[in-house]
Protein backbone atom coordinates (compact mmCIF):
# COMPACT_ATOMS: atom_id res chain seq x y z
CA UNK A 1 0.00 0.00 0.00
CA UNK A 2 1.49 2.99 -0.95
CA UNK A 3 0.48 5.58 2.07
CA UNK A 4 2.17 2.94 4.05
CA UNK A 5 5.09 2.43 2.32
CA UNK A 6 5.66 6.36 2.20
CA UNK A 7 5.09 6.33 5.92
CA UNK A 8 7.99 3.89 6.38
CA UNK A 9 9.86 6.15 4.03
CA UNK A 10 9.76 9.34 5.75
CA UNK A 11 10.61 7.15 9.10
CA UNK A 12 13.05 5.08 7.88
CA UNK A 13 14.49 6.97 4.69
CA UNK A 14 14.17 10.61 5.57
CA UNK A 15 14.52 10.17 9.27
CA UNK A 16 11.71 12.95 10.24
CA UNK A 17 10.88 12.71 13.57
CA UNK A 18 7.12 10.70 14.59
CA UNK A 19 5.35 14.34 15.45
CA UNK A 20 6.33 15.59 12.16
CA UNK A 21 5.00 12.01 10.39
CA UNK A 22 2.10 12.21 12.75
CA UNK A 23 1.32 15.84 11.03
CA UNK A 24 1.82 14.40 7.45
CA UNK A 25 -0.45 11.57 8.26
CA UNK A 26 -3.13 13.84 9.55
CA UNK A 27 -3.39 16.07 6.32
CA UNK A 28 -3.21 13.27 4.11
CA UNK A 29 -6.39 11.57 6.29
CA UNK A 30 -8.04 14.49 6.13
CA UNK A 31 -7.73 15.54 2.49
CA UNK A 32 -8.21 11.26 1.93
CA UNK A 33 -12.17 12.50 4.05
CA UNK A 34 -12.44 15.38 1.97
CA UNK A 35 -12.37 13.44 -1.36
CA UNK A 36 -14.74 10.52 0.02
CA UNK A 37 -17.32 13.01 0.48
CA UNK A 38 -17.32 15.15 -1.85
CA UNK A 39 -16.49 12.65 -4.66
CA UNK A 40 -16.98 9.50 -3.34
CA UNK A 41 -13.23 8.66 -4.00
CA UNK A 42 -11.04 6.65 -1.68
CA UNK A 43 -7.84 7.15 -4.05
CA UNK A 44 -5.41 10.21 -3.78
CA UNK A 45 -3.12 8.50 -6.08
CA UNK A 46 -6.51 9.14 -8.56
CA UNK A 47 -7.17 13.06 -8.32
CA UNK A 48 -6.73 15.97 -10.49
CA UNK A 49 -5.58 19.46 -9.57
CA UNK A 50 -8.90 20.77 -9.60
CA UNK A 51 -10.26 18.51 -7.21
CA UNK A 52 -7.12 19.82 -5.00
CA UNK A 53 -7.80 23.15 -5.61
CA UNK A 54 -11.30 22.56 -4.25
CA UNK A 55 -10.20 21.20 -1.23
CA UNK A 56 -7.81 24.57 -0.90
CA UNK A 57 -11.04 26.56 -1.04
CA UNK A 58 -12.66 24.61 1.46
CA UNK A 59 -9.95 25.16 3.83
CA UNK A 60 -9.87 29.14 3.38
CA UNK A 61 -13.64 29.11 3.76
CA UNK A 62 -13.27 27.24 7.00
CA UNK A 63 -10.69 30.27 8.00
CA UNK A 64 -7.69 27.65 8.33
CA UNK A 65 -4.53 30.23 7.80
CA UNK A 66 -2.55 30.46 4.30
CA UNK A 67 0.36 29.00 6.59
CA UNK A 68 -1.42 26.53 7.60
CA UNK A 69 -3.32 25.41 4.28
CA UNK A 70 0.12 25.33 2.73
CA UNK A 71 1.77 22.79 5.40
CA UNK A 72 -0.70 20.77 4.61
CA UNK A 73 -0.51 21.07 0.56
CA UNK A 74 3.55 20.59 1.33
CA UNK A 75 2.34 16.72 3.16
CA UNK A 76 0.38 16.37 -0.26
CA UNK A 77 3.46 16.98 -2.44
CA UNK A 78 5.75 15.41 -0.59
CA UNK A 79 3.25 12.16 -1.33
CA UNK A 80 3.20 12.48 -4.63
CA UNK A 81 6.95 12.90 -5.40
CA UNK A 82 7.25 9.70 -3.27
CA UNK A 83 4.68 7.76 -5.83
CA UNK A 84 6.68 9.57 -8.68
CA UNK A 85 9.65 8.35 -7.42
CA UNK A 86 8.40 4.64 -6.66
CA UNK A 87 7.19 5.01 -10.25
CA UNK A 88 3.15 4.63 -8.81
CA UNK A 89 1.99 7.71 -10.45
CA UNK A 90 3.16 9.57 -14.12
CA UNK A 91 2.23 13.07 -13.17
CA UNK A 92 2.16 14.62 -10.00
CA UNK A 93 -0.92 17.11 -9.88
CA UNK A 94 0.52 19.37 -8.08
CA UNK A 95 3.54 20.10 -10.19
CA UNK A 96 2.33 23.49 -11.15
CA UNK A 97 0.69 24.39 -7.92
CA UNK A 98 2.06 28.03 -6.67
CA UNK A 99 1.23 28.23 -2.59
CA UNK A 100 -0.30 30.67 -1.24
CA UNK A 101 0.47 34.10 -0.22
CA UNK A 102 1.82 34.65 3.54
CA UNK A 103 2.81 37.59 5.54
CA UNK A 104 6.35 36.63 7.41
CA UNK A 105 5.79 35.96 10.80
CA UNK A 106 8.81 38.59 12.39
CA UNK A 107 9.86 36.99 15.79
CA UNK A 108 10.44 39.26 18.69
CA UNK A 109 13.63 38.18 20.55
CA UNK A 110 13.59 38.60 24.24
CA UNK A 111 15.99 41.29 25.27
CA UNK A 112 19.45 40.53 26.44
CA UNK A 113 17.95 42.92 30.08
CA UNK A 114 15.11 40.39 29.91
CA UNK A 115 17.11 37.46 30.01
CA UNK A 116 19.70 38.60 32.97
CA UNK A 117 16.52 39.27 34.69
CA UNK A 118 15.16 36.11 34.39
CA UNK A 119 18.69 34.42 35.09
CA UNK A 120 19.91 36.66 37.92
CA UNK A 121 17.03 38.60 39.21
CA UNK A 122 14.50 36.29 39.70
CA UNK A 123 14.86 34.20 43.03
CA UNK A 124 15.57 30.47 42.52
CA UNK A 125 15.49 28.29 44.93
CA UNK A 126 18.09 25.63 44.91
CA UNK A 127 16.25 22.34 44.92
CA UNK A 128 15.54 20.04 42.00
CA UNK A 129 13.29 21.93 40.32
CA UNK A 130 14.31 25.29 40.85
CA UNK A 131 18.11 24.23 39.29
CA UNK A 132 16.46 21.99 36.72
CA UNK A 133 14.74 24.92 35.97
CA UNK A 134 17.39 27.54 35.55
CA UNK A 135 19.23 25.26 33.72
CA UNK A 136 17.16 24.78 31.30
CA UNK A 137 16.91 28.50 30.17
CA UNK A 138 20.72 29.31 30.50
CA UNK A 139 20.76 25.79 28.11
CA UNK A 140 18.29 27.23 25.63
CA UNK A 141 19.89 30.80 25.69
CA UNK A 142 23.81 29.74 25.66
CA UNK A 143 23.40 26.55 22.90
CA UNK A 144 19.94 27.88 20.59
CA UNK A 145 18.90 24.08 21.04
CA UNK A 146 15.56 23.83 19.78
CA UNK A 147 13.18 22.21 22.74
CA UNK A 148 13.14 18.42 21.69
CA UNK A 149 16.65 18.36 21.35
CA UNK A 150 16.93 19.73 25.54
CA UNK A 151 13.99 16.92 25.78
CA UNK A 152 16.30 14.04 24.27
CA UNK A 153 19.44 15.11 25.87
CA UNK A 154 21.25 12.39 27.48
CA UNK A 155 23.64 12.25 30.47
CA UNK A 156 26.49 11.33 28.42
CA UNK A 157 26.47 13.93 26.13
CA UNK A 158 27.49 16.28 28.79
CA UNK A 159 31.69 16.51 28.01
CA UNK A 160 33.02 18.63 31.07
CA UNK A 161 36.43 18.44 30.21
CA UNK A 162 36.08 19.51 26.89
CA UNK A 163 33.24 21.99 27.72
CA UNK A 164 30.45 21.09 25.09
CA UNK A 165 27.64 19.35 24.92
CA UNK A 166 26.69 16.98 21.77
CA UNK A 167 23.06 17.81 20.39
CA UNK A 168 21.13 15.12 18.48
CA UNK A 169 19.55 17.53 15.59
CA UNK A 170 16.84 16.88 13.27
CA UNK A 171 17.25 13.75 10.72
CA UNK A 172 19.81 12.28 13.58
CA UNK A 173 22.32 14.63 12.78
CA UNK A 174 24.86 15.15 15.65
CA UNK A 175 26.52 18.63 16.59
CA UNK A 176 28.87 19.41 19.41
CA UNK A 177 28.36 23.10 20.81
CA UNK A 178 30.08 24.60 23.67
CA UNK A 179 28.95 25.21 26.95
CA UNK A 180 29.62 28.24 28.80
CA UNK A 181 31.95 28.16 32.48
CA UNK A 182 29.03 29.33 34.59
CA UNK A 183 26.69 26.82 32.42
CA UNK A 184 28.95 23.88 33.58
CA UNK A 185 28.47 24.88 37.07
CA UNK A 186 24.53 24.87 36.81
CA UNK A 187 24.85 21.76 35.58
CA UNK A 188 27.12 19.96 38.28
CA UNK A 189 24.55 21.93 41.04
CA UNK A 190 21.50 20.53 39.45
CA UNK A 191 23.26 16.57 39.14
CA UNK A 192 24.29 17.13 42.70
CA UNK A 193 20.23 17.66 43.30
CA UNK A 194 19.00 14.79 41.00
CA UNK A 195 21.02 12.21 42.26
CA UNK A 196 19.13 12.64 45.84
CA UNK A 197 15.77 11.76 43.73
CA UNK A 198 14.39 8.59 45.73
CA UNK A 199 13.24 7.43 42.03
CA UNK A 200 14.99 7.58 38.75
CA UNK A 201 12.63 5.76 36.10
CA UNK A 202 14.43 7.03 33.33
CA UNK A 203 18.34 7.38 34.33
CA UNK A 204 19.96 8.33 31.52
CA UNK A 205 17.96 11.14 30.27
CA UNK A 206 19.55 14.44 32.01
CA UNK A 207 16.37 16.29 32.52
CA UNK A 208 13.98 14.23 34.76
CA UNK A 209 10.56 15.38 36.38
CA UNK A 210 10.40 15.42 40.18
CA UNK A 211 9.56 11.97 39.63
CA UNK A 212 12.41 10.22 37.99
CA UNK A 213 11.09 10.35 34.41
CA UNK A 214 11.79 11.72 31.19
CA UNK A 215 10.83 15.96 30.82
CA UNK A 216 8.06 16.55 28.32
CA UNK A 217 8.04 19.29 25.92
CA UNK A 218 5.09 20.76 27.27
CA UNK A 219 6.41 21.11 30.69
CA UNK A 220 9.24 22.91 29.32
CA UNK A 221 7.09 25.21 27.57
CA UNK A 222 5.62 25.98 30.67
CA UNK A 223 8.97 26.56 32.53
CA UNK A 224 9.91 29.13 30.18
CA UNK A 225 6.53 30.92 29.81
CA UNK A 226 6.26 31.49 33.50
CA UNK A 227 9.35 32.71 34.35
CA UNK A 228 9.63 34.75 31.01
CA UNK A 229 6.28 36.31 31.65
CA UNK A 230 7.71 37.48 35.01
CA UNK A 231 9.94 39.85 33.17
CA UNK A 232 8.87 40.28 29.25
CA UNK A 233 5.56 41.85 28.52
CA UNK A 234 6.23 39.83 25.17
CA UNK A 235 3.25 38.37 23.80
CA UNK A 236 5.15 35.33 22.56
CA UNK A 237 7.73 33.73 25.78
CA UNK A 238 9.03 29.78 24.48
CA UNK A 239 11.79 28.06 23.94
CA UNK A 240 11.82 29.08 20.41
CA UNK A 241 11.77 32.72 21.24
CA UNK A 242 14.94 31.72 23.86
CA UNK A 243 16.58 30.08 20.78
CA UNK A 244 15.74 33.31 18.65
CA UNK A 245 17.35 35.41 21.28
CA UNK A 246 20.77 33.62 20.77
CA UNK A 247 21.06 33.72 17.61
CA UNK A 248 19.97 37.57 17.53
CA UNK A 249 22.40 38.28 20.22
CA UNK A 250 25.47 36.86 18.68
CA UNK A 251 24.61 37.94 15.58
CA UNK A 252 24.24 41.40 16.76
CA UNK A 253 27.87 41.41 18.91
CA UNK A 254 28.92 40.30 15.30
CA UNK A 255 29.10 36.45 15.12
CA UNK A 256 29.76 34.60 11.47
CA UNK A 257 26.97 33.94 10.03
CA UNK A 258 28.40 30.35 9.45
CA UNK A 259 29.50 29.95 12.62
CA UNK A 260 25.89 30.84 13.98
CA UNK A 261 24.13 28.30 11.19
CA UNK A 262 26.82 25.62 12.59
CA UNK A 263 25.90 26.48 16.21
CA UNK A 264 21.88 25.88 15.45
CA UNK A 265 22.15 23.24 13.43
CA UNK A 266 20.65 24.39 10.34
CA UNK A 267 21.01 22.66 7.26
CA UNK A 268 21.67 25.83 5.00
CA UNK A 269 22.44 29.57 5.75
CA UNK A 270 18.80 30.37 4.61
CA UNK A 271 17.49 29.23 7.69
CA UNK A 272 19.54 31.37 10.00
CA UNK A 273 19.13 34.76 7.49
CA UNK A 274 15.38 35.22 9.35
CA UNK A 275 17.50 35.83 12.31
CA UNK A 276 19.61 38.86 10.65
CA UNK A 277 16.91 41.80 10.63
CA UNK A 278 17.59 42.25 14.35
CA UNK A 279 21.23 42.30 13.80
CA UNK A 280 20.40 44.85 10.68
CA UNK A 281 18.46 46.91 13.02
CA UNK A 282 20.96 47.10 15.45
CA UNK A 283 24.03 47.93 13.04
CA UNK A 284 21.19 51.25 11.78
CA UNK A 285 21.53 52.38 15.33
CA UNK A 286 24.86 52.09 15.40
CA UNK A 287 25.07 53.60 11.85
CA UNK A 288 23.11 56.44 12.62
CA UNK A 289 24.63 57.29 16.25
CA UNK A 290 28.14 57.27 14.98
CA UNK A 291 28.36 58.53 11.16
CA UNK A 292 29.74 62.18 10.86
CA UNK A 293 27.29 63.27 8.26
CA UNK A 294 24.76 61.41 10.48
CA UNK A 295 22.26 64.28 11.96
CA UNK A 296 21.53 62.87 15.32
Amino acid sequence: MPFKSFIDYLLLEKNYSKLTIKAYQNDLTEFLNFLELEYDNNLIEAVNYSQIRSWIVCLVEKNISNRSINRKISALNSYYKFLLKTESIQANPLAKHKALKTSKKIQVPFSENEITNVLDELFHENDFEGLRNKLIIELFYSTGIRRIELVNLKLKDVDFSNKTLKVLGKRNKERFVPLLQSVINTIKDYLEQRNKLERLTNPEVLFLTKKGVKIYETLVYRIINEYFSLASSKVKKSPHILRHSFATHLLNQGADLNAVKELLGHSSLAATQIYTHNSISELKKVYLNTHPRSKK
